[in-house]
């Protein structure tokens, strides 16, 4: 299994990119609109990523909502079988907000919020 990024849900994209190129000292990779009132955008140095997801819909947020974790999924369709097997609800998806990637999440034993995805290119 592959790790793949860390996402941040942000108040302020302009000051979260800032802080993660100026201060932490990754590159820029790319930026998107993901649907209404939604903007993410990667940033990275070789296997390490950072997604930063400002959404207007999201106001209140506490540390346990604002972080998951990423991995790479062969096969996402295997995926999601082993997952529903083992009786793990999916919390969300799959879903895919652009061409090159389709993703689900669940919750691990903690809460943590776990993303299984497989990207296209």
């Amino acid at each position: 299994m592959k790790y793949l990024w860390t996402s941040i849900y942000v108040k302020d994209m302009e000051e979260s990119l800032k802080f993660y190129q100026e201060i932490v000292g990754l590159n820029f990779l790319e930026r998107f609109n993901a649907g209404p009132g939604m903007e993410i955008a990667f940033l990275g140095d070789g296997e390490t990523k950072i997604e930063l997801i400002c959404s207007e819909k999201l106001n209140n947020m506490n540390a346990g909502n604002a972080v998951s974790l990423g991995f790479e999924a062969a096969s996402l369709d295997e995926k999601l079988n082993l997952v529903k097997s083992n009786g793990i609800e999916i919390k969300t998806g799959p879903v895919q907000p652009n061409p090159s990637l389709k993703y689900f999440i669940i919750l691990d034993p903690n809460g943590v919020k776990i993303q299984f995805a497989e990207q296209f290119k």
